[in-house]
């Protein structure tokens, strides 16, 4: 209904990569965290990785459909750190690059990073600014041609692995949007420091890192646009990165609910299968009325960023929904397999962890209210 031909035939190809490539080795990546350089190299060579991207930097040149329908296949990973991981590369760290960054800057950072041959992370958060992008402290002053970089980052996801960190830093003085900056940061620069692989819940697969900057020289040429207009060039960055995660939670909750299904008909409790149970039943039909408004809503959102439009409330209030819909799902179809649920080597616990951070990452729910209410009282 929604895609054509071509946009089917890369949800297959996608489809395929996820079982035959990711998938069986989800378990070990658990323990491990997943070999990125590996396994982005696989996936630029099969053009998942610049799907939007303009061909002339090895992108595919294609529209918001075909991401969308790639994003959706992603959704069937078995665990969210991987995908996470992939959206990072694809939509968080390099869409800046993409828009606004120089030649050099393109043909240096975002052609490698689509090929595969380099890992990218986004630096934004630090230990005491999260969703208040305002408060960020790392300062990069000028300095002939270069900017010297200090601070620190918190919570960067690929940024054990990353090759390089699209990173926001304060370049002026005193309050305003106006003092903040954008650069593109080599990891092997001196003075870049990974300070230690974060021991999270969930989202084992992926790896989050602390990052410290002492001194570090930065290019002239890798500042991404304008002096003063990173905050601005971030404020847009975060629709590609909340979009690119809508389509992939909205087929895991739909992928959860088959998981919980096929194990409800084979559980047998007082003598039938709990899905003889009504209660069982119209708790499932709830959760897949609210996953197909939640589909529709992203469609309205493609639609919407065909037409050039600007997404960003539509934007906050599907990661809202789709936090909502994917905590009661995950919660519920835990609930439903009893204690086997509770079970770490069962699938549906692994998804119970790694999905309670949905709410948090790429913008807390309360922050999402917030743009939503501002934007629609003010």
């Amino acid at each position: 209904m929604y895609f054509n031909e071509d946009q089917l035939a890369l949800k297959e190809l996608t489809r395929k990569f996820v079982d035959n490539e990711i998938n069986p080795n989800m378990d070990e990546w658990e323990k491990s965290t997943a070999p990125l350089h590996e396994l982005f190299k696989k996936m630029g060579d099969l053009g998942l990785l610049g799907i939007r991207y303009d061909p002339k930097y090895g992108g595919q040149g294609l529209d918001y459909w075909f991401e969308t329908a790639f994003l959706e296949e992603l959704g069937y990973i078995h665990g969210w750190g991987v995908p996470t991981s992939i959206a990072v590369q694809t939509n968080m760290a390099t869409p800046a690059i993409a828009d606004f960054g120089t030649e050099y800057q393109k043909e240096t950072y975002l052609k490698p990073a689509i090929a595969g041959d380099m890992v990218s992370a986004i630096a934004v958060t630090e230990p005491g600014a999260g969703s208040d992008v305002a408060s960020l402290r790392s300062t990069a002053k000028k300095d002939g041609d270069s900017y010297v970089l200090n601070g620190s980052k918190m919570f960067i996801t690929n940024g054990v692995q990353a090759d390089f960190y699209t990173l926001l830093a304060r370049t002026g003085e005193g309050s305003g949007y106006h003092v903040f900056s954008l650069f593109i940061v080599p990891k092997k620069l001196p003075g870049v420091t990974v300070g230690r692989a974060l021991d999270k819940v969930g989202v084992h697969s992926c790896d989050t890192a602390e990052l410290f900057f002492e001194n570090v020289r930065i290019p002239v040429e890798n500042l991404i646009g304008e002096e003063g207009e990173g905050f601005i060039i971030q404020m847009k960055q975060f629709q590609h990165e909340r979009f690119s995660l809508l389509p992939i939670v909205c087929t895991t909750a739909r992928y959860l609910i088959d998981i919980t299904t096929e194990y409800i008909k084979e559980r047998v409790v007082f003598g039938k299968p709990l899905v003889s149970k009504q209660v069982l039943r119209h708790q499932i039909a709830d959760w897949l009325t609210d996953i197909e408004c939640l589909q529709q809503f992203i469609y309205h959102i493609v639609r919407m960023k065909m037409e050039g439009k600007d997404v960003t409330k539509e934007v906050s209030m599907g990661k809202l929904f789709a936090a909502k819909v994917v905590s009661q799902v995950v919660n519920g179809c835990v609930q439903m397999h009893g204690g086997m649920g509770y079970m770490n080597e069962m699938l549906i616990a692994r998804f119970y962890r790694d999905y309670r951070a949905f709410q948090i990452g790429g913008g807390a729910d309360e922050v999402m209210r917030e743009i939503i209410s501002r934007m629609a009282l003010l």
